[in-house]
Parts: structure tokens; sequence; C-alpha cells
């Protein structure tokens, strides 16, 4: 297996992953971003995802930190992305967190307008393209109500990406909804261990002086997102969800490993 580092994208790409449909591609955040190793133990949910697919599947993850739909467009990312598609390939669009964003104003999509109007580009895009767009609700943050239950921090734009979904016909993976439930079965307590929440004694390399980051993922939250998003991809019954593992047990661990291999 080659991997190849350009333009801040991986690509992990097996030698006879270039036929047309056997490609994942994935448009998002930092949630779903790759990594460079010195910042371990922070993973995204796209670098995982690569354990939950047969060996002739290829991911191409060009998601960034801070992106929004209005900033992924502005710079570019959105035309590198479409070049890289071929007909059949499966397109993953996970957007929301940074389009929140108020207080940036090259990141701040409004739900209703510009996030709409960002996503039914990206839609239209990918099935001129040949490929096939999944629409991915923003992943949930640690962010727990006084009822003791996760929050939806981005319900807005969550609501129009599935009315969208609804009225294009578009295929949907519900992650605010997989994940909130997910954070729920943990609990306040143990949903800390999913995210970055270590203290100056952990000795965490990355992260000397400690950090409480309620929105990015340890490698093991990392890979039990990568899960729901896998389970949320082989319910949807595209010729991609075949290609789909089950059970994928580099995904469920319940402990990491210390890096982030298929193991």
């Amino acid at each position: 297996m080659v991997q190849i580092v350009l333009f801040g994208v991986i690509l992990t790409a097996p030698a006879n992953a270039t036929a047309p449909g056997n490609t994942i591609l994935i448009a998002g955040d930092s949630t779903a971003a790759d990594y460079a190793s010195a910042r371990y133990p922070q993973t995204g949910w796209g670098t995982m995802l690569r354990c939950a697919v047969a060996p002739n599947v290829r991911i191409l993850n060009h998601a960034m930190g801070g992106r929004s739909t209005r900033s992924f467009l502005a710079e570019g990312r959105w035309d590198r992305l479409r070049a890289d598609i071929l007909p059949g390939d499966t397109v993953l669009i996970q957007f929301g967190h940074n389009d929140a964003t108020r207080a940036k104003p090259e990141r701040w999509a409004p739900a209703q307008t510009d996030y709409r109007d960002n996503l039914l580009r990206f839609i239209r895009d990918v099935g001129m393209a040949g490929g096939v767009p999944v629409l991915v609700t923003p992943v949930a943050r640690l962010n727990f109500g006084p009822d003791g239950r996760a929050v939806a921090d981005f319900a807005l734009w969550s609501d129009v990406m599935r009315d969208l979904a609804i009225k294009t016909g578009t295929p949907l993976i519900d992650l605010e909804a997989r994940s909130r439930a997910w954070l729920d079965r943990a609990g306040p307590n143990g949903s800390k261990a999913l995210y970055l929440h270590y203290s100056a004694q952990d000795n965490v390399a990355a992260f000397p002086k400690g950090i409480s980051d309620n929105t990015h993922f340890s490698e093991l939250g990392a890979r039990q997102v990568a899960d729901l998003v896998a389970g949320g991809l082989k319910l949807l019954a595209l010729p991609i969800s075949e290609t789909i593992a089950a059970p994928r047990p580099a995904l469920t661990r319940t402990t990491p490993l210390g890096r982030t291999d298929c193991q």
C-alpha cells in the first residue's frame, strides 16, 4: 500500500483501486481530516474509515480543519476533489461545524441560504461527474444537556441536510443522530476518552500542557465514529456498500492501539 501526501490530502491507494467506483472521497472539516503522526492521538474519522473497506477500495480524504462549505469552495478544495471523481465513485459530504461560525465571515454559511445552496452545488457537481453524493450530517460534539443527553449543536444545518436529502433523493447518513446516541451510551464521563481530554500528567507529546477539546477525536473516538459512518454507508445499499466490512473489529476497539493501524 502506497501513501502519497499532496496538498494536505492523504491518498491511501492500493494499486488496484483505480477502477471507477472503487473510491470513496471525503469533503469535510477537522473532524474527518487526516493528521500528521506528531498530532497523535488527534485523529479524524476519515483516516480510520479505511479500516472498514475492502482492500480494493481507496479513500481520498480531502477534509481539512477549519473548513466550511463556503471556504471549501472559495479555496478551490472542492474543485480539486471534483477532479478526482471517476464514474461510480462515492463522495461523502460532511459540513456544518464551521458553517455555523458567525464570527468568521470566511466560514459563515447560514443554514437556510448559503449552506443549502452550497450543498446543492456539491450534489449537482458529483452527479455531473458520474459519482454518487452522500450527505453526512455534522458529527456531535461532547456536549450534554441538563437532561444528561447529548446535544445537537448544529441542528439547523443538520435539518437542512436532511431536507435536501429528501427533496433531491440524495443518500443520507445521519451522523448527528448516530453520534448523539453513541455519546448517550457512553455517558458524560465515559465520552471524554473519545475526544481530546488529557492533562499535563498524561504526558501526551502533542499536548504537553494538556488539552480539553470537546470537538476533536482521540484515536479511540475516531475509530468509533468511522464505525458509525461505515454502518450508515452499508445500510444505504449503494454499490460501495458491498465493500463495507462487517464486523469491523478495528473500529470497535474499547482501548486505543497507540497508532492508527487497522488492528
